[in-house]
């Protein structure tokens, strides 16, 4: 007897195996038309056969267990399982829709991802964007003829020779190579179209609501290298246009944000290949906003009882290797430098062993504990060519980067003023919509070192100070901590609801200990014992920091990270001499101010300052010279009207001392128009 439980916590009986639609169906007809697919728990009491006890997505057409405990839930339209099903239907829609329209098509992998779905083909002949419409026009007709997607069972041999009719190389190989230990194979059959897939798919293709191909771009083989490139389509699927338009104008949004264009337009930063890839070179622009945003958190540390450090960009291998990070993360680090037989360097990975050694350098003693080590430190990283991306994903950056030594009495209290200073910080830069995920080892992993009753304690640790913060949406996800220690992240959300991982703060009973720097201190007993040391980075690193924040605020950033803060607009140029002074004493209060002294309308003037960017424009004409006043207007809001040179000037140090974060959702475009009515 199967018995299979509701979510409702009913529990229907069968007396053999049955599909996920069986259950659809006894449950009702409506449930019955509008599944898509579903989520079996296989209970461990079941017959293992073909089953693994556990949580999968499948079919409507899988066979459930012939006897036996399961859980289900049927997913439909309304659930958001199913839309990553669906996706991937019509990930296959479009591989079949290219088949026709292409001659000598390979097949590769089309899985889907966040937000939609790709799939790498090879092919002789390039597909640009201009193909896309007739892509979309097949895709559209495969869809109405609503044809099922019918899933084949085949031995290994069978499975082989079908890929081998089917002139499939690439599966051919994957099969041969990547599924070597498989002995029984999927595909998914629909129409003339036959592919390897482990599936899930929906019923039908007619089920597929809106869609639309997004883009196109190179891939390699399995992504190494020096294997066969390929084309990779991206696309996405929505169940209804509505769905879909308000997300292409999310991708829209994104674009017209893009930190690398912005970073452009704006003068902010360039990545030169003759530099090298995945490495910044900051404008003077770019720098004043890293400059101020370091000002900030090291003033910050200061007042927490950090010490500021600095330590060389590279060190001997042997310093990597008694932390681990050398082999351990070698393949994503830059080769060893050899200066002499047997003696190499590296570019350092990480600023922690750095701090190690200056804790280490004397005695320490129980009363001088904690010991807060800081340092905005570079580290270098080989990320892949095809990761890199822009200020997000690159080769040299900067951490904001501190490690403190404490006894284990001290690790609740430190970790807490860790979270708390980073809370303060994204507070301050406006970015305080984020959820805190705990990493916790996953107890069968292997990568995980140290004494299981030490992470006992450490996670228990962490847990509790976490809950009696309060902190929103925190969540706790076994196997992600750090190989040496659990930890807290940050994962902040945009003004476009996208994710991004920031600040971290990481617990480590792993480098102070015997296995590696044996690091010490004197107790209060006269004898040594090992101390607890903490990694926190409030940012993460600057360059993926101000990323984000680019992107976020569109590269208008609030007036205390402002680049150029205000601009003084002179009315004609006989007022220049007063623009200049007026100019003179927002300089002199500590403000980055500049000012547009040529022989233009107003008008277009105030459009360039506001295509610019600049928070405040400082307008100076006949009657401001008159009166010792300027015309203040706010990028934002438009005209404020005359204030004394005095009274402006202490409105903008009130907003920038407050480090008041002001956003309006308003196309840069319309406020040009807006500003080129203003009238003087």
């Amino acid at each position: 007897m199967l018995n299979v439980h509701l979510p409702d916590g009913k529990v229907l009986d069968f007396p053999a195996s049955v599909t996920p639609a069986e259950v659809a169906a006894r449950i009702g007809p409506r449930l019955a038309k509008d599944a898509l697919a579903a989520e079996v728990e296989i209970k461990e009491n079941s017959p293992p056969a073909e089953h693994v006890s556990g949580k999968r997505i499948v079919g409507l057409d899988y066979p459930l267990p012939k006897s036996g405990d399961v859980g289900i839930r049927i997913f439909t339209r309304k659930s958001p399982e199913a839309l990553g099903v669906m996706r991937h239907s019509c990930a296959h829609v479009m591989a079949r829709a290219v088949m026709r329209l292409f001659e000598g098509v390979q097949l590769a992998f089309g899985p889907t991802i966040d937000n939609g779905y790709y799939y790498d083909i090879g092919l002789e002949e390039p597909i640009s964007e201009e193909d896309f419409p007739k892509i979309e026009a097949e895709m559209k007709r495969i869809i109405e003829a609503d044809e099922p997607f019918e899933r084949i069972e085949e031995p290994r041999e069978k499975a082989l020779e079908l890929c081998q009719n089917l002139e499939q190389p690439l599966k051919v190989e994957h099969i041969e190579e990547g599924l070597a230990e498989h002995e029984q194979l999927s595909f998914y059959r629909q129409g003339e179209f036959i592919d390897l897939c482990r599936g899930p798919h929906i019923p039908a293709a007619g089920a597929i609501g809106a869609f639309k191909l997004l883009s196109i771009a190179g891939a390699y083989w399995k992504g190494d290298q020096s294997r066969q490139q390929l084309q990779r389509l991206y696309g996405t699927a929505f169940f209804s246009q509505q769905e879909l338009d308000e997300h292409l104008a999310r991708v829209a949004e994104a674009k017209r944000r893009d930190h690398r264009a912005l970073g452009k337009q704006l003068e902010l930063f360039s990545i030169s290949p003759m530099v090298g890839s995945g490495l910044v070179l900051w404008h003077p622009k770019g720098a004043i906003i890293r400059g101020v945003l370091e000002s900030f958190v090291k003033d910050e540390l200061i007042k927490r009882g950090y010490s500021p450090v600095y330590s060389p960009h590279v060190g001997r291998v042997e310093l990597y290797e008694t932390s681990g990070h050398f082999p351990y993360y070698q393949d994503s680090q830059f080769a060893p430098i050899e200066m002499e037989p047997g003696e190499k360097y590296l570019l350092r990975p990480m600023n922690c062993p750095h701090h190690i050694m200056i804790y280490k350098s004397r005695p320490r003693s129980y009363r001088e504990l904690p010991v807060r080590l800081a340092e905005f430190g570079s580290v270098y990283r080989y990320e892949k060519s095809g990761e890199l991306g822009g200020m997000t994903r690159v080769r040299g950056f900067t951490q904001d980067d501190a490690h403190l030594f404490c006894t284990e009495d001290q690790v609740a209290e430190e970790f807490r003023g860790c979270i708390e200073m980073t809370q303060h910080v994204l507070q301050c830069v406006g970015m305080d919509n984020y959820r805190v995920r705990l990493g916790f080892r996953d107890p069968d992993g292997e990568k995980y070192v140290g004494d299981p009753e030490v992470w006992d304690r450490a996670e228990a640790a962490l847990r509790e100070v976490c809950q009696s913060m309060d902190l929103p949406n925190l969540e706790i996800e076994q196997g992600e901590a750090a190989f040496y220690g659990p930890k807290a992240d940050f994962v902040v959300t945009d003004c476009l609801g996208r994710e991004w991982q920031l600040g971290t703060v990481q617990l480590d009973y792993n480098l102070p200990s015997e296995d590696r720097f044996e690091l010490e201190y004197i107790g209060a007993d006269n004898a040594p014992h090992r101390p607890v040391m903490i990694h926190r980075a409030p940012l993460g690193s600057m360059e993926r920091f101000i990323g984000v924040l680019i992107e976020h605020f569109a590269g208008a950033f609030p007036l205390w990270l402002a680049p150029e803060q205000a601009r003084v607009l002179t009315v004609s140029d006989k007022f220049e001499d007063y623009g200049r002074k007026v100019e003179a004493q927002f300089r002199q209060a500590g403000m980055r101010v500049s000012g547009d002294y040529r022989a233009e309308k107003l008008g277009a003037k105030i459009r360039d300052a506001q295509l610019e960017l600049i928070p405040y424009m400082l307008v100076v004409g006949g009657r401001d010279q008159e009166n010792q006043t300027v015309s203040l207007r706010d990028r934002l809001e438009g005209d404020v009207g005359a204030l004394p040179i005095e009274k402006a000037v202490a409105r903008l140090k009130a907003e920038i001392d407050a480090k008041t974060v002001r956003q309006k959702f308003e196309s840069d475009a319309g406020l040009a128009a807006r500003g080129s009515d203003h009238e003087y």
